[in-house]
């Protein structure tokens, strides 16, 4: 949810100015949303509108859900990017002290701050993207699709994936394991109803043909309930996630 936030605030700010210059964060807990950083540009948008816009797309509209964003708190800490920070992003060190000869403009920029960066590009899907990562995406948006469209009535908003493959001289040849955690209403049986729901409407519709018929183990909400979701369940954080 953080991430989304964040991403809506760039978005808008972009569209009004391309030229803006956006470094924003955000957090979100029960009952209040923060966003802060610093931000400049030619542009106005409405963050707390957006902030509450971007909420109520995820899923959580009502108050029963311990989360609404209709009535949250929202506040916003924004201040403009310093003139440390802007002098090394306008023109780049090479630049500036004359060894750099680069003529094109962005190639004349500079960055502000330092970034890791890793992964890369691969063939196993048509989206170059690995296939476990891509099929744990396409089953959380299976799971928001079907949570929208009323299929599975009492899924809530919060939920994860994972996938795990065998793999062989590189490549992905046994689908191993499917792990999905969902937030459900109170009073829903994970055995009886969850799952099989889950497996009819979420997962059978994503897997690849080829590893349709492997004996892979299936694992649903593994803690054995998960009624408490969202920000009241986990504060989030804008780029924290666990990563190993």
């Amino acid at each position: 949810m953080a991430d989304q936030i964040s991403d809506a605030v760039l978005d808008a700010l972009l569209t009004e100015d391309p030229e803006s210059r956006v470094a924003c964060e955000t957090m979100i807990t029960t009952g209040l949303c923060l966003v802060a950083g610093e931000i400049t540009t030619a542009g106005y948008v409405d963050i707390p509108d957006i902030v509450r816009r971007t909420i109520r797309e995820i899923g959580y509209d009502r108050e029963d859900y311990g989360f609404d964003g209709d009535t949250c708190g929202v506040m916003v800490a924004i201040d403009s990017q310093s003139d440390d920070i802007r002098q090394g992003v306008d023109h780049s060190e090479e630049v500036r002290s004359g060894s750099s000869g680069e003529q094109d403009d962005l190639d004349q920029q500079g960055a502000g701050d330092q970034g890791m960066m890793f992964g890369y590009a691969c063939d196993e899907t048509d989206v170059l993207m690995p296939l476990p990562i891509h099929l744990a995406h396409r089953m959380a948006q299976r799971h928001a699709e079907v949570r929208r469209a009323g299929t599975i009535p009492y899924l809530r908003p919060d939920g994860k994936t994972q996938v795990t493959f065998d793999y062989e001289d590189d490549r992905p040849v046994r689908l191993r394991t499917v792990l999905v955690s969902t937030q459900h209403n109170d009073g829903i049986d994970r055995d009886t109803m969850i799952r099989p729901d889950l497996v009819e409407h979420v997962i059978r519709p994503v897997i690849p043909e080829r590893f349709a018929d492997d004996d892979f183990e299936l694992i649903v909400n593994p803690t054995g309930r998960f009624v408490v979701g969202g920000p009241v369940g986990d504060t989030g954080l804008s780029g924290r996630k666990i990563i190993v």
